[in-house]
């Protein structure tokens, strides 16, 4: 997929957003979907409910974000 995330650019995430670690509610299940999730919508200019069903239910991922 165009958008995934490499390797390299998922350290890179880690690294800059491991001080801000939540301290309320449940953790993310999968962090690097979610943000692949956000890219993509970003990238493809699309709303919510198209968003492809590899990155999880739609309605997940909004509420998330």
């Amino acid at each position: 997929m165009l958008t995934r995330m490499t390797d390299d650019d998922w350290a890179t995430v880690l690294r800059v957003f491991s001080a801000s670690c939540s301290r309320r509610g449940p953790k993310g299940r999968n962090d690097r979907r979610f943000l692949e999730a956000l890219h993509y919508f970003t990238v493809h200019n699309i709303t919510w409910r198209a968003l492809p069903s590899c990155f999880g239910n739609w309605n997940s991922v909004w509420k998330r974000f």
